[in-house]
């Protein structure tokens, strides 16, 4: 029977099995060339010595040995002598050598840049152990390595391992370039989609000590986030061990489904809510922004969850009087945390301690500090006034800050609104159940300096500069937020007024330009979350804490005239200033000195945690840093 016209010949069998060959690696190929060249030289030596080419009977061991070198060698050849047939046929192995030899050259070098690009390409899975593991990639991710590195001094090694839909060497060289790494520190890049159940195995979670999911820069961040939860909590071949998953999401409702797939294994932040708490708290309080950024910061002062057995049995307020090496901030009891409780409220077995603390181990209890009780000025009752407030640009969370606003000001109090973004009237109409506030809007440019002089901004009382990251290129919108901040500043100078201005930036590099402005305080959006992200990565019941401080029905931190509490001019001690916070069922966790106030080297005047027998006496201007309900 005839061949079918379309059946493969042998050719092309041929050609088929060398292909599939070929495609079988770089270790197959050296195999292969192998065997190529053991037939080149025991084939070629069999025909010498059968066509009697051993004139000189050196045997056939020696001749195989002969070829090999020549093989290997060709210049070998250049001192052979005899027969015609022994000279042709090392002339055929030299030959055969030189063949093999390029093309074994050819083989390791395509093999070396294969692995090169696979290494590249940064799927290789991830053996290390006890690391953090970091999915996905914005600009919060260099703060928050920073922060895990602040918080892993203690450690032998930090490891840091970094999983985003990105480019390794990419990924490698961003962070070396805003991240210093010391040699205890070692970051691992690999790229994949958090989403996808088989990429995430490349990152190795099940050995992870916590997992932090950042947000992605896309229209609708929230979804991603939920899949990278839902792919790793989903899992079948997941850890029975619970996860330790830190994340952040921008809607409330994305906070409920999150809930839904993973239950306790994950801690969420709120971004928008969190962020329109600090810049409400902030504004109306200079130098607050400072005090957040060195509790939330780990190279300063934070706050620890610790037991102090010694305490168990003792009052609060005894333990506040007693404590040496860190201030108590409040009662983490049942896995729900109280902040600033009563004087009286007694400490159980199995409470622990929330302490302001430089490191976790150094509180400890020790004999009471002396105050000097003559020098404690006693509690007065001051009511609040009506504030003018005015809101420079617009964005999403805006109407977030307005109802918090709403929430702390004295009724009859303003607040002024101005943007150049026609969404702000409609959004603004929306606002229509607040309490103490009159919203007034203005459609105007805020970097405009007619209309910024028509606004009369020294009668305002507090000054809040939004970044408009929503509808421009980000660095535009920093540096829209720069031009305004000059002319406010310009402005509070020739009127000879003090009014307290706050900035949203988003960039942290822009901050460092924006103080020559010399505002009271920068709120950096992305750092402040990054922080946090950090914070309860390392220490999960943080997260109860932070809630309850950022909470505006919680315990927050006020900046209090330390007239109303310690006679001025008097040196006193720090123990002196705390028994005069317990006598009004607040904490006090250090001062702001007013000569210090725009000095960033000096913290902008910010002390925590100062020590029970520090001692100051304090002048006109300096605040008191407390914790307190309201």
């Amino acid at each position: 029977m005839d061949r079918l016209p379309d059946a493969p010949g042998w050719r092309e069998r041929l050609s088929y099995r060398f292909d599939r060959f070929m495609e079988r690696g770089t270790v197959a190929l050296i195999v292969g060339l192998f065997v190529v060249s053991v037939a080149l030289i025991v084939g070629i030596t069999v025909i010498v010595v059968a066509a009697g080419g051993d004139d000189q009977n050196l045997g056939l061991p020696t001749l195989l040995w002969m070829s090999l070198l020549r093989t290997l060698d060709s210049g070998t050849m250049g001192g052979d002598t005899g027969s015609a047939t022994f000279m042709a046929g090392m002339l055929a192995v030299t030959f055969g050598g030189i063949f093999v030899i390029s093309t074994l050259i050819g083989i390791l070098n395509n093999g070396l840049s294969d692995k090169l690009a696979d290494l590249r390409k940064g799927r290789s899975r991830v053996l290390e152990r006890d690391h953090v593991l970091i999915l996905g990639w914005s600009q919060q991710v260099f703060p928050v390595i920073s922060q895990l590195i602040e918080a892993g001094v203690g450690r032998r090694q930090t490891v840091i391992v970094v999983m985003a839909d990105q480019d390794r060497v990419e990924m490698e060289d961003a962070i070396r370039e805003r991240v210093t790494l010391s040699r205890r520190v070692r970051v691992v890049c690999r790229s994949g989609r958090p989403t996808s159940l088989s990429d995430l195995r490349i990152a190795n979670p099940d050995e992870a000590r916590a997992i932090i999911v950042l947000q992605s820069e896309g229209e609708d961040p929230d979804v991603d986030v939920l899949k990278t939860i839902l792919a790793l909590t989903g899992r079948n071949d997941r850890r029975k061990e619970s996860y330790r998953i830190v994340a952040e999401v921008k809607d409330h409702a994305s906070v409920d489904i999150a809930k839904l797939i993973a239950g306790d294994e994950v801690h969420l932040l709120l971004a928008d809510d969190l962020i329109s708490r600090i810049i409400a708290q902030t504004c109306r309080q200079s130098g607050l922004s400072a005090i957040y950024g060195e509790i939330l910061d780990f190279s300063g002062n934070e706050l620890h969850v610790v037991q102090v057995a010694d305490a168990f049995g003792k009052t609060f307020g005894e333990v506040v009087a007693t404590m040496a090496g860190g201030i108590p901030a409040g009662i983490v009891r049942n896995g729900a945390a109280q902040l600033c409780p009563s004087p009286g409220t007694r400490i159980e077995a199995g409470d622990a301690l929330v302490v302001l603390a430089e490191d976790h181990g150094l509180a400890h209890l020790a004999g009471p500090e002396q105050a000097e009780s003559q020098a404690i000025v006693a509690p007065t009752e001051r009511k609040p006034a009506p504030e003018r407030t005015l809101i420079l640009g617009w964005n999403r969370r805006a109407e977030l800050l307005v109802r918090e606003l709403d929430g702390y000001v004295a009724p009859g109090s303003t607040l002024v609104a101005v943007s150049p973004l026609q969404r702000l009237q409609d959004e603004a109409a929306g606002l229509t159940s607040l309490h103490n506030l009159d919203l007034q809007v203005r459609v105007e440019s805020t970097t405009d300096r007619a209309v910024l002089d028509s606004l009369d901004i020294p009668s305002f009382d507090h000054v809040i500069v939004l970044c408009e990251a929503d509808d421009r290129d980000p660095e535009m919108a920093d540096a829209r937020t720069l031009l305004a901040l000059l002319h406010l500043r310009d402005i509070g100078q020739q009127a000879g007024s003090r009014f307290s201005i706050v900035s949203e930036m988003l960039d942290e590099r822009n901050r460092e330009l924006a103080e020559v402005s010399r505002a009271d305080d920068f709120v950096v959006s992305s750092r402040v979350l990054s922080l946090l992200l950090a914070q309860i990565a390392e220490t999960p019941e943080l997260d109860d804490v932070f809630r309850d401080l950022f909470d505006a029905d919680g315990a927050e931190i006020y900046l209090r005239d330390a007239a109303d509490y310690v006679t001025p001019g008097t040196d006193v001690s720090f123990a002196t200033l705390q028994a005069a916070a317990q006598q009004r069922g607040e904490v006090a966790l250090g001062w702001r000195s007013a000569s210090s106030a725009q000095d960033a080297g000096a913290a902008y005047g910010v002390v925590l945690n100062p020590g029970r027998d520090a001692r100051r006496a304090f002048a006109a201007g300096d605040r008191v840093v407390v914790l307190a309900e309201s």
